[in-house]
């Protein structure tokens, strides 16, 4: 008896443990990035009052005689299924979508894991989780190119607002007609603005000056600014009978030093849209993909993790790229509060790469992932720890009473 009601009293405890975990679920079950746990027991050691023996001779064999001495907390397992996605309009808001975590620089020289996405900007410029204050680590990318090199360590993310940026005029596309009816020697002007690195325009002027060979024009580059210099000079261009460009004319750049101190641009001349037929000579800039200056207003985030900067000018630029980290036992992690992961002995070593590739899900900015609670998985097994505490309560009470009958024999 004394047995039994030791058997019970573990149970008790552990069916509390059982209710402390369906407790911690439930009240976890509108946490951004949540993993639910699971709760296993196991059979305690049993005590043998009698061995198995083998058949022999006309007698049969017996079995043990074993009686239990109950059961014991088996585990409590992290659920790593996927929560669903709210919609909460905030791009700086990110979702996992399969697996993987977003990795956060925990300030101690080392690296924290989780999958609340709820991110912002903080004063630095540094992409952060908003819930701890850590940075979001990835790879930076080149401010002059926007290439990333992701064979880099990682580092901070940051966010340049405020930074300005222009971008050079490297193709220049033209419109227009030249006279068929010209005679050779006469001439059409053209301007045209191009920008350098700095974001400064400049004119260029063009002069198309019709051949004495039929269909052929020369053109030339010039310009009427201090200190800019033009190579080469020009060449010829020649129309197909029907008055459409000779695509087999040759491709046409301009080498233009500004002399202010800016890199010297290459600027390649789309002639293909001219046409030579019958009218005044007209032609024009169709457009060309230089920028001024313009300030950083925004950002956004893609599936894979890059993130974009988009400038008042309409230029868009690589900021950055985003990591996100995977493990052979996710289950091994240790939950360190605040939704955060650490490594574990158990866990196997993170693989970091970028979102989307060797197994690690996608990004879906504007969405936060909710907890996976299930509340109706939760609330039979609330019901579920209360039976088993109660049963065995009951089996402290009846053993009481059976010690109680044995003590009353001796009246």
């Amino acid at each position: 008896m004394m047995r039994s009601m030791s058997v019970a009293i573990a149970a008790l405890r552990n069916h509390q443990v059982y209710m402390d975990v369906v407790s911690s679920n439930i009240s976890n079950v509108n946490t951004t990035g949540f993993k639910a746990s699971r709760i296993s027991f196991q059979e305690l050691l049993s005590q043998t009052l009698r061995g198995s023996s083998a058949p022999r001779g006309g007698i049969g064999g017996l079995n043990p005689v074993q009686i239990g001495l109950g059961m014991a907390l088996g585990g409590i397992d992290t659920m790593f299924t996927q929560g669903s996605l709210q919609d909460t309009g905030k791009l700086t808001d990110l979702a996992i979508q399969g697996d993987g975590f977003f990795i956060l620089n925990n300030g101690q020289n080392g690296y924290a894991y989780t999958r609340d996405g709820n991110l912002d900007v903080g004063i630095d410029g540094a992409l952060l989780n908003l819930a701890t204050g850590m940075k979001v680590m990835g790879w930076q990318a080149d401010p002059l190119t926007g290439v990333v090199d992701t064979s880099q360590a990682l580092t901070e993310i940051t966010i340049p607002f405020g930074q300005s940026m222009a971008r050079a005029t490297s193709n220049l596309i033209t419109s227009g007609n030249l006279n068929a009816q010209a005679v050779s020697g006469d001439i059409a002007t053209s301007t045209i603005g191009v920008y350098d690195s700095l974001g400064v325009l400049h004119s260029i002027n063009l002069t198309f000056t019709k051949g004495a060979t039929a269909n052929q024009w020369t053109w030339t580059a010039s310009t009427t600014e201090s200190g800019v210099s033009i190579t080469p000079a020009g060449t010829t261009i020649t129309f197909n009978a029907d008055g459409s460009y000779n695509t087999g004319n040759p491709t046409t750049s301009l080498s233009v030093d500004f002399g202010n101190g800016s890199n010297t641009g290459t600027v390649a001349l789309d002639f293909s849209n001219l046409t030579q037929l019958d009218g005044l000579s007209n032609v024009n800039s169709a457009s060309q993909d230089g920028l001024p200056p313009g300030n950083l207003t925004t950002f956004t985030v893609g599936s894979t993790g890059e993130v974009t900067g988009l400038f008042s000018n309409g230029l868009n630029r690589t900021l950055g790229q985003i990591s996100m980290a995977n493990f052979t036992n996710p289950g091994g992690l240790v939950k360190e509060g605040q939704s955060l992961f650490v490594v574990s002995a158990n866990s196997g070593t993170p693989q970091v790469g970028l979102p989307g590739t060797e197994g690690r899900g996608q990004i879906a900015a504007g969405y936060l992932e909710m907890s996976n609670v299930e509340l109706a998985q939760q609330f039979t097994s609330m019901i579920t720890a209360q039976r088993g505490f109660q049963a065995n309560s009951r089996v402290i009470t009846t053993s009481d009473e059976m010690l109680q009958e044995l003590v009353n024999l001796k009246r």
